[in-house]
């Protein structure tokens, strides 16, 4: 349960197979090995096999104002696809694709022309010499149940590696895989 202490918000750099929550579950870690502040929550999720931003808070209003769907924060994603989408499919994101659970909103897409500097990742990502991989930035203002990798599977691009970069006005910049840092509450303006 969330407090209402005096709002403080952390940005975390979240490792892939990491849960987004303090208990351990299913052979997976948890954030207690990264976050050792009491009485935080993350204001989201990160899927497990998922990496890269996440926002922490003590405080209940300011998760609600970050988590719900409602306030509509930005969400940008590296994002490595196994093959090399064309305009005309990076254009279906870009004007909202149909899933099992309705069309998205339109994304914003961009394709890298060489793939971005990021960490290594344990494991690594599975690599087949005759398929080649790109790597998208998708901005979405949505927050469906593993949306990203559902849209770029849809026109045919399946996700290899996901990570979050930016929540809002947050951003992951320099911050070390597995590190951590606070940030001000106020960004999210009233």
């Amino acid at each position: 349960m969330v407090t209402n202490h005096t709002p403080r918000l952390i940005a975390l750099n979240k490792p892939y197979g990491v849960l987004s929550q303090f208990t351990e579950e299913g052979g997976w870690r948890s954030l207690k090995e990264f976050i050792h502040e009491p009485h935080f929550y993350a204001a989201g999720r990160l899927d497990v096999d998922s990496e890269g931003l996440l926002l922490l808070t003590n405080n209940g209003k300011l998760q609600a104002r970050i988590a719900d769907p409602h306030f509509k924060l930005d969400k940008t994603y590296w994002v490595q696809v196994e093959g090399e989408p064309t305009e005309l499919h990076l254009d279906l994101l870009r004007q909202g694709i149909n899933l099992k659970d309705g069309i998205t909103k339109p994304a914003k897409v961009t394709l890298f022309d060489s793939p971005p500097l990021v960490w290594e990742r344990h494991p690594p990502i599975r690599f087949r010499q005759s398929k080649p991989t790109s790597w998208l930035e998708i901005t979405i203002c949505e927050g469906r149940n593993r949306q990203v990798r559902r849209m770029t599977a849809a026109i045919g691009y399946p996700t290899l590696r996901l990570i979050r970069v930016a929540i809002g006005p947050y951003h992951l910049h320099n911050l070390a895989l597995g590190q951590w840092r606070e940030e001000s509450v106020g960004l999210l303006g009233k």
